[in-house]
């Protein structure tokens, strides 16, 4: 019997994470496997909505300590799940004006028990060219130098959670053009 996989996936905003796990998810698919993305700040605001919120936007504003209970509810969800493979689409950080939010706290990773921590990335002009020419979404701009910051966050919160887990941390290159060598990388990094 193969062993469950239970991936955390990041990626900042112009990495070309949602292209790449669709990818990723219909090659594991060819291979006779079930495959399933679930996005986290989704799963808080399904349950979320038994409270009376409406929106993400809503989430935030809800006091700490209901925050922290719909994360603990999203990730017992997310781990009672049976996929061969499921993907956990989230932030790394949310950033506040308090500073750096961590994503994943601890009491989530302990819940969901990742087998592996991806962090999608690419360079930062590629970032920034995505950004730029993604009409679908309403971004605020953001500097080069701004995006380096943020993809050396996201690293600094993925190593944490992999220490704290004990499951493996990978950056993986998303590189314009290369979706399909992407896709192969992640699928070797979690050997399915």
């Amino acid at each position: 019997m193969v062993e469950r996989k239970k991936v955390i996936i990041v990626g900042i905003p112009g990495v070309g994470k949602t292209s790449l796990v669709t990818k990723v998810v219909e090659l594991i698919k060819t291979k006779n496997k079930t495959a399933s993305v679930h996005s986290y700040g989704t799963v808080m605001l399904e349950l979320a909505k038994d409270f009376g919120v409406k929106d993400r936007d809503e989430l935030r504003t809800l006091p700490v300590e209901k925050q922290k209970e719909l994360q603990r509810l999203a990730a017992e969800k997310l781990a009672s799940l049976n996929d061969d493979v499921i993907f956990v689409d989230t932030h790394a950080f949310i950033s506040t004006k308090a500073g750096f939010y961590p994503g994943l706290p601890n009491h989530v990773i302990q819940i969901i028990e990742p087998t592996n921590f991806i962090a999608i990335t690419a360079s930062p002009d590629e970032i920034h060219n995505r950004r730029i020419k993604d009409e679908t979404r309403n971004r605020d701009t953001i500097s080069i130098e701004e995006i380096k910051k943020e993809l050396a966050v996201q690293d600094a919160m993925l190593s944490s959670c992999s220490v704290l887990s004990g499951s493996p941390m990978k950056v993986i290159f998303n590189h314009e053009g290369n979706i399909e060598e992407a896709a192969n990388n992640v699928i070797e990094t979690i050997g399915v």
